[in-house]
């Protein structure tokens, strides 16, 4: 899997660029907001659906512009592939892959997948439960499209159950047959999710205690800890369990205004030879962990697709000490990776690999 060409319009601050890439190692070079990001932003765009960083298309438009539009051609599954995306001020986006239009993200993240890792990483280990969270949403959903269809349901069901809620407060009232209703639609959704997650967690962290060994001789161990214990695996018997526990807390959520419970709420632990990662680790275990977890991420992808993701790595050698640096060179040697950087020396040069200058929005090859 390899992105061939990217074309932006009025993208960012990209007003008209056209760019090659290498199969294998692409570095972006250039000083501090000439727009390096954008073109990570734009491949990740077309894997995740949406960008990482923008919270709406408007953002993501060329500042004084009505529409922008991004056109790649890329190989994946062993067969060539174009797609494009147009981004308009007032109407929706309108998205075509192989000339044919395309209603649903999910249908969008089926055919390209990415890896990204930035700085922002580093808050896996010690950031908010909703960090982990929104790693193992993303993860998991450019490789299981009915996840993020269950995804979608559960926060929309939860949008309206919090509204409920928050009528319910200080009603004086314990119980409300309308949220055993809500609460019946969140365990349907929520198992789904609870069981996805569970099972992406157990095989991704196969994968990164291998990789955490051979980079720091240290055991890594990756758990799920959901708000809401279970004793079971199978997914109705979560679903039955779940409901169970959200009715008991029917007065506790009515007296909070607010859901309390769910998988809204659940978290990951991680812990560095058996010691709780987000306590105890270092700067330097934590940049270990999530350099870890994410070439652990790619060697999952593989073991399903049977081909590597497109790594997006945003000025993130600088941040890795010479070891770390040796050892991601040398795990990216057989796929294709896009490496920003302020400068081009933290990345071994050699004729497999492509440099490109960017500077105010323009590529200087």
């Amino acid at each position: 899997m390899y992105v061939k060409s990217l074309s932006l319009i009025n993208f960012r601050n990209y007003e008209k660029e056209y760019i090659e890439f290498s199969p294998y190692t692409n570095i972006i070079c250039g000083n501090n907001a000439q727009g390096k990001t954008n073109l990570l932003e734009a491949v990740y765009i077309f894997a995740q659906g949406k960008s990482y960083r923008a919270k709406s298309d408007k953002e993501l438009i060329k500042f004084g512009k009505d529409t922008a539009e991004l056109k790649i051609s890329f190989d994946a599954r062993f067969r060539s592939c174009e797609a494009s995306i147009k981004l308009q001020q007032k109407e929706k986006r309108k998205i075509r892959v192989n000339d044919v239009p395309i209603a649903k993200l999910s249908m969008l993240m089926n055919y390209l997948n990415t890896v990204m890792f930035s700085p922002e990483d580093l808050d896996l280990v010690k950031g908010s439960p909703a960090v982990r969270r929104k790693f193992l949403d993303l993860a998991i959903s450019q490789l299981m499209p009915n996840y993020l269809s269950s995804l979608i349901l559960y926060y929309k069901t939860l949008e309206q159950k919090n509204s409920l809620l928050k009528a319910l407060k200080g009603s004086g009232r314990k119980c409300d047959q309308s949220l055993s209703a809500w609460n019946e639609q969140l365990c349907e959704a929520g198992a789904d999710i609870l069981k996805y997650r569970r099972d992406f967690l157990r095989n991704l962290s196969v994968f990164a205690k291998k990789i955490h060994s051979e980079i720091s001789r240290e055991t890594l161990e990756i758990f799920y800890e959901p708000s809401i214990n279970f004793d079971v695996d199978d997914k109705d018997c979560i679903k039955d369990q779940m409901f169970l526990k959200l009715e008991n807390m029917q007065s506790k959520e009515i007296d909070a205004g607010t859901s309390v419970l769910g998988v809204h709420r659940d978290d990951i632990k991680i812990t560095t030879n058996e010691k709780d990662a987000r306590i105890y680790a270092s700067q330097g275990q934590q940049r270990t962990v999530v350099l870890s977890l994410k070439m652990a991420q790619t060697e999952y992808i593989h073991s399903i697709k049977d081909e590597y993701p497109i790594l997006l790595l945003d000025d993130v050698m600088s941040e890795l000490d010479k070891a770390r640096r040796v050892y991601l060179s040398e795990k990216m040697k057989d796929k294709q990776v896009l490496i920003t950087c302020t400068d081009a020396d933290v990345v071994h040069l050699s004729d497999s690999v492509k440099l490109f200058e960017i500077r105010s929005g323009k590529i200087v090859l």
